[in-house]
């Protein structure tokens, strides 16, 4: 297979897709963007039901497979392209980079996702003051935990190279900078983020660097 034959299926302010753009440019990998507008609900037409059942983004298509799951495609890419390696093989090393990114894919992003706000507001009918204290108490949460666990001077989330790790922090911090929250009391996280901005793949993966980017 070539690398060429990579499809995602996207948008630009998922932060689940966001993680995988990251992947593919930290691996120098081409591939093709294909926008699925959830604003516009198109995750729910028939069509991209038949490609995921759980309608969501993103959506790896390989040429032979078609993943979803954020960390599942990048396990997929790293034994693909494993430089650079972004799950560590063994040891304290890959430990970490699964606690860090696994809060955050389990315990923070699912909390306050587009589908989740939406049911808060159409279904709960909480009101804005409401919601943004449900998703401003589960940014809190999920961040006093990354904060102890990265490191205090400048440079990757876990060990010397870029990881899944700073592949997750980048878009939940990203979510909170959109949601105006309030980060100066996790210096080590706005740090880290500074940090990967500066980086090529990173820019080229942000969300107003994509073909669909919309605004705000």
């Amino acid at each position: 297979m070539s690398t060429s034959d990579l499809s995602l299926y996207n948008f630009f302010n998922s932060s689940a897709a966001y993680r995988v753009r990251i992947a593919l440019a930290l691996k120098q990998l081409q591939w093709r963007h294909i926008g699925v507008n959830l604003r516009a609900g198109k995750q729910n037409t028939a069509v991209y039901a038949g490609l995921n059942p759980n309608r969501l983004v993103p959506v790896l298509e390989d040429g032979l497979h078609s993943i979803t799951q954020s960390l599942a495609i990048i396990d997929h890419l790293d034994r693909l392209q494993p430089e650079p390696l972004l799950v560590p093989r063994d040891g304290p090393l890959r430990t970490r980079v699964l606690e860090i990114a696994l809060t955050i894919a389990c315990d923070m992003h699912p909390l306050n996702n587009m589908r989740v706000q939406k049911y808060l507001s159409n279904t709960l009918e909480l009101t804005d003051l409401q919601k943004a204290e449900w998703i401003n108490h589960w940014f809190t949460a999920g961040f006093n935990a990354l904060e102890k666990w990265l490191p205090e001077r400048e440079g990757w989330s876990v060990g010397d190279t870029p990881t899944l790790a700073d592949c997750c922090i980048v878009p939940q911090v990203a979510n909170a900078l959109r949601a105006a929250y309030d980060l100066s009391p996790f210096p080590r996280i706005q740090r880290l983020f500074d940090f990967c901005q500066r980086h090529p793949a990173f820019q080229a993966a942000a969300p107003g660097a994509q073909p669909d980017f919309i605004g705000h």
